[in-house]
């Protein structure tokens, strides 16, 4: 669902991008810090990789592909969502490269949200981030509860004893 959610709302504002925003002009939204400017980017974060879009390209199907394998198995609902961000944004940019100019396979990511003079991104990149961060805090939130000896449903101590046992006074 995640998932679905970051797409739909990653090519409504990319088009609403090239439909308003010039690549000339910025708009600034908090003074220099973030601000709205039209570009196309054919590599990677922070246009590395620009000379092998299409090898970005088949990159990006390959994990789309092993995202949904992973989102399948997802153990907690917080992972579920962190790997449905993070689909999502990868399946965002994916339509990008299969869809958009030069040509299929080829084609560049619409990015538009300008964060001072860094770098422009989108907003498939900002799932991206923000999964990565939900996966690394749902491990992390994990791990110490593995090491604290608390199982997901709160119990301590290991595994609840077996229906018929002599735990269970049968």
């Amino acid at each position: 669902m995640a998932a679905g959610v970051v797409v739909l709302i990653d090519q409504a504002t990319k088009a609403a991008a090239l439909s308003g925003l010039s690549p000339d002009e910025r708009v600034p939204l908090l003074g220099d810090l973030l601000g709205l400017r039209l570009a196309f980017n054919p590599g990677a974060i922070l246009s590395l990789g620009s000379g092998f879009t299409g090898l970005l390209t088949l990159l990006g199907v390959g994990a789309v592909i092993l995202l949904i394998v992973v989102a399948a198995r997802a153990r907690t609902g917080w992972g579920a969502v962190g790997i449905g961000l993070i689909l999502g944004g990868a399946v965002g940019n994916l339509i990008d490269r299969l869809f958009s100019p030069p040509g299929f396979g080829v084609g560049h990511v619409t990015d538009f949200l300008a964060y001072g003079t860094l770098f422009i991104g989108n907003l498939a990149d900002v799932a991206l981030g923000a999964g990565v961060i939900v996966l690394g805090l749902n491990l992390w939130i994990r791990h110490r509860r593995a090491r604290a000896g608390t199982t997901n449903d709160g119990m301590t101590g290991g595994a609840a004893p077996a229906a018929g046992s002599a735990a269970s006074g049968s």
